[in-house]
């Protein structure tokens, strides 16, 4: 299983690198692969490229502010999910899409 996420929040510091991680650790108790992209104080960080979202199964987007290039995940399945349930509720929600894609 193949996901992208892009991870934002409002200061664009500590919630952002939260989440990320949040998804990260989420992504490997499944042994799904996982590439996240950060927007924030710092810019974009680690970002998505055209193959990565071709690859992906789905996109999680974090949705506190407004996640710049959202068109690049056309046809896609996105899911917007806040900070916070990223930080909190990662495994919960990966489970979730997962079960709702029917992807093994």
């Amino acid at each position: 299983m193949n996901i992208v996420a892009v991870c934002a929040c409002p200061s664009g510091v500590a919630h952002t690198y939260m989440a990320c991680e949040g998804l990260e650790c989420a992504a490997k108790k499944r042994k799904a692969s996982i590439k996240v992209e950060t927007q924030g104080a710092m810019g974009i960080e680690n970002a998505i490229t055209a193959a990565e979202v071709a690859a992906a199964d789905f996109v999680i987007l974090t949705n506190d502010v407004k996640i710049r290039d959202v068109e690049r995940f056309s046809g896609k399945p996105v899911y917007y999910i806040s900070s916070n349930d990223a930080i909190r509720k990662s495994e919960k929600i990966i489970e979730n899409i997962v079960t709702e894609l029917g992807i093994a």
